[in-house]
């Protein structure tokens, strides 16, 4: 036999579940923003080693 009445906790458990995706989604998007990052560095970092490889070279 089910409850009868109003149920319970269905509003804190809406807020939680509402809280819990901000936190996965800014989580992701956080380790989105790093991968970027690190490509820009990496792509930074290779094109000042060719620069400087064409210098030693010359």
């Amino acid at each position: 036999m089910g409850k009868k009445g109003k149920e319970k906790n269905t509003v804190n458990k809406a807020k939680h579940t509402k809280l819990l995706n901000r936190k996965k989604n800014k989580l992701k998007k956080e380790k989105e923003t790093r991968k970027e990052r690190l490509k820009t560095i990496m792509a930074n970092h290779r094109e000042q080693q060719k620069s400087e490889e064409e210098q030693i070279n010359n």
